[in-house]
C-alpha cells in the first residue's frame, strides 16, 4: 500500500465510517494531529478529539478532492471536503442545518504507519444552511 492509499484508506475506514477505534490500524502510539495551532498527542486522545467532532457533525461525509505524496512516501497531502448537518460545529448553535467546508492536510508517514498530521480548515468559509 503507498502512502497515499494508506491516507485514503484512513480517511474512508475512521471518518467516513465513523469508527475512532479504527485509529489504532493507522497511526502509531505516540501519533500527533497538529489543528489551529495545538497539538493533540497520543491515539486515545486522538480518538476522543475524533468523537467529539463528531458529535458536532454526526452524519459527516468526507469527500478527497486530490491526495499525493513525495517521492520517498514520508510526506502526505490531501484535500477535501466535509459534508454534514450542524449540531454545534465550532461551538455553533446546533440547529441542525446543513454544513460543508474544506481542509488540507499534510501527513508524516513512518514505517507504513501515520506519525503526524497538520490539519487546516476552512473555518471561516463554512457555509450553514
Amino acid at each position: 500500500m503507498t502512502s497515499s492509499e494508506l491516507v485514503e484508506a484512513f480517511w474512508q475506514q475512521v471518518w467516513n465510517a465513523h469508527d475512532p477505534e479504527a485509529v489504532d490500524r493507522f497511526v502509531v502510539p505516540d501519533f500527533v494531529i497538529t489543528n489551529a495551532g495545538h497539538d493533540i498527542t497520543g491515539r486515545e486522545a486522538f480518538k476522543e478529539w475524533i468523537r467529539a467532532f463528531l458529535a458536532e457533525v454526526p452524519d459527516l461525509r468526507l469527500e478527497v478532492v486530490e491526495t499525493f505524496e513525495n517521492a520517498a512516501g514520508t510526506r502526505v497531502a490531501s484535500r477535501w471536503r466535509i459534508h454534514g448537518t450542524n449540531h454545534g460545529y465550532l461551538h455553533s448553535a446546533a440547529i441542525g442545518d446543513p454544513i460543508m467546508f474544506t481542509g488540507t492536510a499534510v501527513w508524516e508517514v513512518r514505517d507504513g504507519k501515520l506519525a503526524h498530521n497538520w490539519v487546516e480548515r476552512s473555518a471561516a468559509e463554512v457555509v450553514i444552511g
